[in-house]
């Protein structure tokens, strides 16, 4: 009998290595800890082969049953360097395997499935094959998945316990652990891979009670964590820990937790009636003029909406249907100053729309307006009001803005004190004068261009000066405020 399994073994390992199984990509040959799997094994399938991604301390069972035929089973599963791990074949008079299996170490596993003799074997048949995690042991080192709890005991000979687990950025966790027995004072500390503590609780936060709580935990970077529960003091007993994923978990579901994007990236994600908007973050400097897109994909009926926002998550720009058919753009938009930005990607009348559905995100750093703007002049925005001063010694400022073909803007110049004979110019990108104006209605000496169109994009220039004709003084001073404003279409 010894004989026969070790020459079943050596079979099996052959065949693991060098024999192909029937076409089956990665992705559907890899088992769920909670599914079903079903396959026919005959002369010219003899095997087939799946894989589970497993944790150390997981126990997980294994039920192989056959459905119809004659099909004597075999079950072998495998770490990823080659280990056996488990190996059954059927007794006599069963009709399947059942077996649980503890993961001995964080790992992939390789889930064999074939007859009895594989290639030179004489049955066939159908089977079922369903695998059910039935938890996690207790054991110092086990790793845990969201959700699972687990019991533990701290005393004077084991005064702290430790496990592990595998965090996404953006994964939001409540850790608790709470006292089951004795006089424990739960103690929690989670550490990241390089030993450095990112999160630790003696009580519960407004309970009256002395258990540890970590609520509202933001991973910030992808990889393995421990939780370490100890004791305050010398108190010791029983306790139950548990690590939980937040409903808002995930990067960019949350604004504490915002995915990245950088210039130049486009992301892919969807929305739905229970995540309606995703939030993501990049830096940017003074003057960066930027484009965001937010461009449906290629299934569902996604109606996109767009949001910029300043640090505060105060809006600064938003769009609906800038783009192409119902897709969203914010387009050229200048950075007030350096800082961090978010974007809100969402869908036309958020949290009581209707459309749902994938898109694409893109950022786009465009050429900088302003790189031939001479040093020393100052840049607007619109909405934006300066003051300044006319006289011998200064006889004109310059400031410069952006703006795009086709917006419509006024810039007034009104005059504070002195005698100033207000005089406006508004200049191209090659300092060419597109408008002037020296007196607005009325003649009271103030300057104003109203409603004038822009011809094209780019920067501009606006020149605040006196007037300096053969009709009047041109020798006026005084103090002014100059704002500048866009119209609505």
């Amino acid at each position: 009998m010894i004989r026969l399994c070790l020459c079943l073994l050596i079979s099996l390992l052959s065949l693991a290595a060098n024999a192909q199984p029937r076409e089956i990509s990665a992705d559907d040959a890899r088992i769920e800890h909670e599914g079903l799997i079903t396959g026919v094994l005959n002369a010219e399938n003899a095997r087939d082969v799946f894989f589970v991604d497993g944790l150390r301390g997981e126990v997980i069972r294994f039920e192989l049953d056959i459905v119809d035929g004659d099909l004597d089973p075999i079950l072998a599963v495998f770490d990823n360097v080659g280990q056996l791990a488990l190996f059954r074949d059927d007794s006599a008079a069963a009709t399947g395997i059942h077996h649980d299996l503890t993961m001995q170490r964080t790992a992939r596993y390789f889930v064999v499935v074939g007859r009895f003799g594989y290639s030179l074997g004489t049955t066939s048949g159908s089977y079922e094959l369903r695998m059910t995690r039935k938890g996690v042991l207790s054991e110092r080192g086990s790793t845990l998945r969201y959700g699972d709890s687990v019991i533990g005991t701290i005393s004077d000979t084991n005064a702290e316990v430790y496990y592990t687990f595998q965090a996404e950025q953006g994964d939001i966790l409540t850790i608790s652990m709470v006292r089951s027995s004795g006089t424990l004072d739960p103690y929690l500390r989670v550490v990241d891979s390089e030993r450095f503590v990112i999160a630790e609780n003696d009580d519960q936060p407004g309970a009256e009670t002395r258990n540890a709580r970590i609520d509202a935990l933001i991973i910030q970077e992808t990889g393995a964590y421990i939780v370490m529960a100890t004791r305050y003091d010398d108190s010791s007993g029983s306790f139950v820990l548990s690590v939980e994923e937040a409903d808002n978990s995930g990067s960019g579901t949350s604004p504490q937790a915002p995915l990245p994007i950088h210039f130049g990236d486009t992301r892919t994600a969807s929305l739905s009636p229970l995540r309606f908007e995703r939030f993501y973050a990049f830096d940017a400097s003074e003057n960066d003029l930027i484009t965001i897109s937010m461009d449906r994909g290629d299934s569902g009926d996604l109606d996109s909406f767009l949001y910029l926002t300043d640090s505060e998550f105060t809006p600064l720009a938003e769009d609906d249907d800038s783009g192409e058919g119902q897709n969203a753009k914010i387009i050229d938009f200048r950075i007030p100053a350096d800082a961090r930005y978010y974007i809100i990607a969402t869908r036309f009348d958020g949290n009581v729309g209707v459309t749902s559905g994938e898109y694409r995100l893109s950022l786009e750093l465009l050429d900088d307006p302003f790189a031939v703007v001479p040093p020393g002049v100052v840049s607007l925005n619109y909405g934006t009001s300066v003051t300044g001063l006319i006289n011998d010694d200064n006889q004109a400022d310059t400031y410069a803005f952006y703006g795009r073909r086709g917006e419509i803007v006024s810039i007034s110049m009104t005059r504070v004190d002195g005698n100033l004979d207000a005089l406006l110019e508004l200049l191209n990108s090659a300092q060419e004068v597109v408008t002037r104006n020296d007196d607005r209605a009325g003649n009271d000496q103030n300057a104003l261009i109203d409603n004038f169109a822009l011809p094209a994009t780019g920067a501009y220039y606006i020149r605040a000066r006196r007037y300096a004709g053969t009709d009047g003084d041109p020798d006026t001073y005084g103090s002014y405020v100059l704002v500048l404003a866009e119209r609505p279409g």
